[in-house]
């Protein structure tokens, strides 16, 4: 069973300690780059960047109570993910991003289509995914998800 965390802190606190600096390093430097208007919580057991309703009141299709998804940093078993829903859903964003990777990382982008997986905590580009997390406002992510997921 899945432990369940109040809070970012919380969850950074029960990390093993390798993995308790490489999340607080993430997480400081999206909290220092991320527009403002997205809010930090615990959104589906990770530490989660969210539209909060107060600015998008419709929340998440799949579960209209929850607010709208935008970003999530996890510890997982075998790496640290990042989960960023620009990158999956604008294809000059993943561009940027891939091309951009390239250029301050020497190892291959392990990715997925919105996770980014660093198996080595040395390999993470905290730079890169501080200019990442700057890239959408929150009305500009509103925007591409009512063109891209709302029927």
């Amino acid at each position: 069973m899945a432990t369940i965390f109040s809070t970012p802190a919380e969850y950074i606190d029960a990390l093993l300690p390798e993995r308790k600096i490489p999340m607080q390093k993430l997480r400081e430097v999206i909290l220092k780059n991320i527009p403002k208007g997205f809010v930090e919580e615990i959104s589906y057991g990770m530490i989660g960047y969210v539209v909060p309703h107060s600015i998008y009141p419709e929340g998440y299709h799949c579960d209209p109570k929850l607010p709208l998804p935008f970003m999530n940093i996890a510890s997982q078993k075998n790496f640290i993910a990042v989960y960023h829903m620009g990158i999956y859903s604008d294809p000059a964003l993943l561009k940027w991003f891939t091309d951009e990777y390239a250029k301050h990382c020497k190892t291959k982008l392990d990715m997925g289509k919105s996770c980014v997986r660093f198996k080595k905590m040395d390999d993470i580009p905290y730079n890169l995914i501080g200019e990442l997390s700057s890239k959408l406002t929150p009305q500009q992510w509103i925007a591409m998800y009512k063109k891209a997921f709302k029927k």
